[in-house]
């Protein structure tokens, strides 16, 4: 057998030769097959952004979400496969639960995605199971401020000023990298994020576009961005491009 994926990709409780487990990696190809989704933490909470792709006209719009509120101070956005991301989203909400039952209080960000992430490694452990083909951004506002982790499909967790997963990551990752985050508000972080999302998009069918945040202004509760506020966002965004294509 090869060290390709011939013959170990039948388990997750296979390694190949050199290290890998495929099944792993095959989850992860479903993440970044997907609609993109971007986060970026801005000096007064965290907004999230996911690109929807529209995949019929008889589509009821806001059906299929992708952004999901897990407790009052904690939301999250997925991209991969939208049932695993349901799963996922509950997990989360259960963890938030059970910790505000014993202690009484809000559960802590980084608390919130390591138990996250210690869920979704399970499932790359066990050959009876697959690894959950789902990245999930997770945005909080505790006492310790606004905070923004990813949790990938192995289970690994990482926390971020800013970050996108999806099909257009990259793109998206270096547009990121341009912004001073530390700066903006979050309502300046949406109309980057709305920006950035129709920057990304080359699909030839349309997308639906989702925002989210949590902030001073939510009240440091998760909600998602209201509509009037979305909808001048996204008109900024197509103005901005349509005059860098007319500069060009």
């Amino acid at each position: 057998m090869s060290g390709i994926g011939t013959g170990y990709d039948l388990s997750t409780g296979t390694f190949s030769p050199d290290g890998r487990v495929f099944q792993t990696d095959y989850a992860q190809k479903a993440v970044d097959n997907s609609g993109t989704v971007v986060g970026i933490r801005c000096k007064d909470g965290v907004v999230l952004g996911a690109e929807k792709l529209i995949i019929s006209k008889m589509l009821e719009q806001h059906s299929n979400r992708r952004t999901f509120p897990a407790d009052r101070h904690a939301g999250m956005a997925v991209a991969g496969v939208a049932a695993d991301g349901r799963s996922v989203v509950s997990r989360a909400m259960a963890e938030a639960n059970q910790y505000k039952s014993i202690y009484g209080e809000a559960i802590p960000g980084h608390v919130l995605a390591e138990r996250l992430g210690s869920f979704m490694h399970l499932f790359n452990l066990y050959g009876g199971y697959r690894p959950y083909g789902v990245s999930a951004l997770l945005a909080t506002y505790g006492k310790e401020g606004p905070q923004l982790y990813l949790v990938e499909p192995s289970g690994v967790t990482y926390r971020y000023f800013g970050t996108a997963v999806g099909k257009g990551r990259q793109g998206a990752k270096n547009e990121i990298e341009k912004l001073k985050l530390g700066e903006m508000s979050c309502r300046e972080g949406i109309q980057a994020v709305a920006k950035i999302l129709h920057q990304v998009h080359d699909e030839e069918k349309g997308f639906e576009m989702e925002l989210a945040w949590v902030c001073e202004e939510s009240g440091r509760h998760f909600q998602r961005v209201p509509q009037q506020l979305a909808d001048e966002a996204e008109a900024a965004a197509k103005a901005a491009l349509e005059a860098e294509d007319m500069d060009d």
